[in-house]
């Protein structure tokens, strides 16, 4: 007797990466601010608003109301006498309309 052996396939979701937006950023002011439909997200320096929000609607299918810009400043850290620096870079808040809402796992 000869055993059948199924052959699975397997399927991967590849999700889009998008060379502006570099990541979700997972704070505790981040968390409180997505209860009322802003997300923010780590931007490449050399994002603006506008490819930011073509960015958010070709990755997440959703529609941003306003797309907001900070620049974090470089910081200097001590760490046993040695100096070091702690990078910036921009930060951008997307504030989309009531009901909609992007899943950040």
């Amino acid at each position: 007797m000869e055993k059948e052996t199924k052959k699975t396939k397997k399927v991967e979701v590849k999700k889009e990466k998008s060379t502006k937006i570099l990541g979700s950023r997972i704070t505790e002011k981040a968390a409180r601010a997505s209860e009322k439909n802003m997300y923010t997200f780590n931007v490449a320096s050399s994002a603006n608003k506008t490819e930011i929000k073509k960015e958010i609607e070709k990755l997440y299918k959703v529609k941003p109301v306003s797309v907001n810009i900070t620049i974090i400043a470089d910081k200097m850290k001590s760490r046993r006498g040695k100096l070091s620096v702690k990078r910036g870079g921009k930060k951008a808040v997307v504030h989309l309309k009531k009901g909609d809402k992007i899943i950040l796992a």
